[in-house]
């Protein structure tokens, strides 16, 4: 039972907001992090992390009839009734009221009303007024999952500033061409479910350009927070490599298209936030030091 309850939460999705969010707050801070520095970090993340949690559990419940019909979220418990509907919106509620708790008494009133904003951004906005009736929905409903490095930013801080929002350019630049790289080889679960994903409006060969067109988009934003002051040489090298590659992946897969490319595809943009970010860190110590 209990497993199934974290299942709702979407943990792998939890792991990367949460990490994007770390480096956030790490990258806010000009000095090796203090005590305080560290304390405030933990209260943040695990803040964030159970309002994350908690639109997560809220968009399972919302989709309830569209994820019974696809085969990657068919063993949901909203799906299987493993666990009571009530049960689970308890589950919800209790989880955004402790995150929130957290951040309004042990962060800040900043991070609390932003993290907010994109539980309902995500939860409401996207899952409920964008997915079900645009194939936009990703790039429009893209700027909620985008927010975490500018929430952890803010945690630190209490202010948002041109370097958080850098950070958040890069992450909503990636998303689509990630997301789109999973609908096209999950194509068939998108056109039974009825979601208007773009490989079902407009079909693949377009899809495959506008990803390809976003991953050259992802790479000049890339350069962003070498230019604004944010990170040094060594980032920037390491972002120009693993922007080329997924430029390369995404060039392959516009013109020679098969479905085993588009999972490599897709877990190698997953590799490639992860790696990007922890360039980042690495780099700002390496200066710090």
């Amino acid at each position: 039972m209990v497993y199934e309850y974290w299942r709702l939460t979407k943990p792998r999705v939890n792991y990367l907001i949460l990490f994007c969010s770390m480096i956030g707050m790490l990258l806010a801070i000009p000095s090796i992090p203090k005590v305080e520095h560290l304390q405030l970090a933990m209260w943040a993340s695990l803040g964030i992390w159970l309002i994350a949690s908690s639109a997560a559990v809220y968009n399972c419940i919302l989709e309830e009839k569209t994820d019974k019909v696809m085969k990657r979220t068919a063993q949901r418990a909203t799906v299987t009734h493993s666990l009571s509907t009530r049960a689970i919106v308890v589950f919800a509620v209790l989880l955004y009221s402790l995150g929130s708790a957290i951040l309004f008494f042990k962060v800040n009133t900043l991070t609390f009303f932003l993290t907010t904003l994109t539980f309902f951004g995500y939860s409401v906005v996207y899952t409920l007024l964008l997915k079900p009736v645009t194939p936009q929905n990703i790039v429009i409903g893209g700027l909620s999952g985008a927010m975490p490095p500018a929430l952890g930013w803010v945690s630190m801080t209490d202010a948002v500033t041109a370097q958080a929002w850098v950070l958040v350019l890069i992450i909503f630049l990636w998303t689509p061409p990630h997301f789109w790289a999973l609908s096209l080889y999950r194509v068939e679960d998108y056109k039974n479910s009825g979601l208007p994903m773009l490989p079902v409006t407009h079909g693949a060969p377009l899809t495959r350009l506008h990803i390809f067109l976003y991953s050259i988009s992802l790479f000049f934003a890339a350069w962003l927070p070498y230019i604004v002051g944010l990170s040094g040489g060594l980032y920037l090298f390491f972002a120009m490599v693993l922007s080329a590659l997924f430029c390369r992946y995404t060039w392959q897969l516009w013109r020679e298209y098969s479905d085993a490319l588009a999972r490599k595809t897709f877990k190698f943009s997953i590799t490639y936030l992860s790696a990007i970010f922890a360039s980042l860190l690495i780099d700002h110590y390496w200066r710090v030091v």
